[in-house]
């Protein structure tokens, strides 16, 4: 394969690594679009549904695109669970220093909790059809990655479809705009919080399984996993599903063909020095505007 070939091949991967960040992306702007929580734990919290998904599969012999829907399930409920359990006074108070506290503690204490449950040593899920892959005009298409990328295209699409075309949909993004007015029209902001809250984690056990089938992964990934998505949804544009998606794509791309040019270490830092780049120069992300929301 020539060097325009391999770039190619490089390209394909970043868009299909980038697809991950993106998941968590879109999850990660339904809560802060809704609430306004930084819920820095997001990351974890995909580990947590990553580990849930090698369990379902090593113990209970479950493929894991078929444990998406046990997994999903438990997301949604966990995802409820931490908004009354943690975050529902905070969001109440609109303090967002004291929530982004909360995320920060219950980052470290998932961090712990699967440190100890699964030790610190690196898990992944191996099955039969992980190395298939397809050649098209030369490029490696893997499976599981390819089936990664569709699970984000139709979980953005699904979000979409939900904000836009469903009754809580509306309410969330009336929710969005202006609480006080939401309020006057009768809308609930507790019930459109939780609901906000359970599915940004329902994407986050999306995003999991797509991990555990696709790369290791062990308990402190999560921080590196949750700075990525922030990142993500800072480029796409904070408020815009698809925004959110492309921007994931976009951080995949610039990450992957910066370790092909100059290296893993020096990629790092190509990733956040773009990341400023675009927080002094386009605050609302490539794909935003001014006072867009959810």
């Amino acid at each position: 394969m020539g060097d325009l070939g391999l770039i190619a091949q490089v390209v394909v991967n970043g868009i299909l690594f980038g697809s991950m960040y993106g998941i968590a992306a879109i999850g990660l702007s339904l809560i802060f679009g809704t609430m306004r929580i930084v819920f820095i734990a997001q990351g974890s919290v995909i580990v947590l549904t990553a580990y849930f998904c090698f369990w379902f599969f090593s113990l209970l012999g479950i493929d894991p695109y078929l444990s998406l829907i046990p997994v999903l399930l438990i997301s949604l409920l966990l995802g409820a669970a931490f908004y009354y359990g943690l975050f529902r006074e905070s969001a109440a108070l609109k303090d967002r220093i004291g929530s982004l506290l909360i995320a920060v503690g219950l980052m470290f204490f998932l961090e712990n909790f699967m440190t100890v449950v699964w030790t610190p040593n690196p898990r992944a899920v191996v099955t039969s059809y992980g190395f298939l892959t397809f050649n098209i005009f030369g490029i490696q298409l893997t499976l599981t990655r390819l089936i990664g990328l569709l699970l984000a295209v139709l979980a953005a699409v699904a979000v979409s479809m939900f904000l836009k075309k469903t009754l809580i949909g509306t309410a969330v993004r009336a929710t969005s705009e202006d609480v006080e007015a939401s309020t006057l029209m009768g809308i609930n902001p507790d019930w459109v919080n939780v609901v906000t809250f359970a599915i940004g984690i329902g994407l986050a056990g999306i995003a999991g399984v797509t991990l555990a089938t696709t790369y290791s992964f062990d308990p402190v990934y999560g921080f590196e996993f949750a700075l990525k998505a922030l990142i993500a949804l800072t480029l796409g544009g904070i408020g815009r599903v698809y925004a959110a998606l492309w921007g994931g794509i976009i951080l995949g791309l610039i990450e992957l063909l910066g370790t092909f040019f100059v290296g893993a270490g020096w990629a790092q830092g190509i990733v956040f020095m773009v990341f400023l780049l675009a927080m002094t120069f386009r605050p609302y992300g490539i794909f935003g505007g001014a006072g867009e929301k959810v």
